[in-house]
């Protein structure tokens, strides 16, 4: 499966007017492949949303490939900006992933495009591929660190740590799409803290066992 070479960045608008309609062209392509995804979206038609022609479009963003990954890299800088100067480490960062499911719930466009681009970076070729790689890989390590930390396990159980990150984010991811299909049916929040407390209790029985909740 071959990877398509990294895009160049987009250019940087001068004016405060270039800057604007810059932010309105990523705001109308996140919205479009969200809804249709990318294979599926056009150029012209995310063009004539934002009344330019593709040429115009391109202007800003050199191409299509470029366009996405600046509309990934958006989804990342909402996420960056919420979760403040520091990561969280241990159970506060599992606690943060409780409250991600519960902020996701009243931002259905993040999550519908974030849904639909992942599945979709699986096709050959797919230009969010190495993006979404290399999400998945710092996520699991990021998961796994954190599990290890708060339930102070050794070096000899880090192959339970990864797995039960593996898991924790499969669940999440899950969750989203039978979200996205009956949002009224689906508390993300709370069946992500289950799996969370269900896991560091399995992990670490003595320090999360019955009785107790993280």
């Amino acid at each position: 499966m071959s990877r398509p070479p990294r895009a160049k960045r987009p250019r940087t608008p001068r004016s405060p007017e270039a800057k604007q309609r810059q932010r309105e062209i990523l705001q109308i392509a996140s919205d479009t492949f969200a809804a249709r995804g990318y294979n599926n979206a056009s150029l012209a038609e995310i063009a004539e949303q934002a009344g330019l022609t593709q040429a115009g479009v391109l202007h800003y963003f050199r191409s299509k490939a470029l366009l996405l990954t600046s509309v990934l890299e958006l989804r990342d800088q909402t996420d960056i900006e919420q979760l403040g100067p520091t990561r969280p480490e241990g159970l506060e960062f599992l606690r943060h992933l409780v409250d991600t499911a519960l902020r996701n719930a009243e931002r259905e466009g993040i999550v519908r495009l974030y849904t639909v681009l992942s599945a979709e970076s699986v096709t050959d070729s797919h230009p969010a591929q190495d993006y979404f790689r290399d999400r998945y890989t710092g996520l699991r390590s990021f998961v796994a660190d954190a599990l290890r930390q708060a339930c102070d396990l050794p070096e000899d159980r880090t192959e339970e740590s990864d797995a039960a990150a593996n898991a924790i984010i499969a669940v999440m991811d899950g969750l989203q799409v039978q979200w996205l299909l009956d949002p009224e049916a689906v508390n993300m929040a709370a069946s992500t803290d289950l799996v969370v407390t269900s896991l560091l209790a399995a992990l670490a029985p003595r320090k999360f066992g019955s009785g107790t909740h993280p």
